[in-house]
C-alpha cells in the first residue's frame, strides 16, 4: 500500500510542473504587456523573443551543472 502511495505522490508531483505551450505563451505574453509592450510591435516581439531565450539559457545552465557539461569525443578525441 505504501508503494502505491508513494508512486501516486510522485506522479502527482510530476505532472504538476507541467505547462503547456498556450499556458506558457500566455504567461509570456502577460510578462511583455507587463513591461509596457504593445502587442503586434517589433519591440513586443523582441520581448517575447528574449524571454524564450533566457528560458532556454536557465534549462542549459540547469541540465550542465545537473550533469556536468558537454563533452565530445572519446579516447583520443582531439590527440595527434
Amino acid at each position: 500500500m505504501k508503494i502505491q502511495t508513494v508512486a501516486v505522490l510522485a506522479l502527482a508531483l510530476a505532472g504538476s510542473g507541467c505547462v503547456t505551450a498556450e499556458q506558457q505563451r500566455a504567461a509570456d505574453e502577460g510578462r511583455c504587456g507587463g513591461y509596457g509592450f504593445r502587442p503586434g510591435t517589433d519591440a513586443y516581439s523582441r520581448c517575447l523573443l528574449d524571454v524564450d531565450l533566457d528560458r532556454s539559457a536557465a534549462r542549459r545552465y540547469q541540465f550542465d551543472t545537473a550533469f556536468g557539461p558537454r563533452w565530445y569525443g572519446g579516447y583520443g578525441y582531439g590527440r595527434w
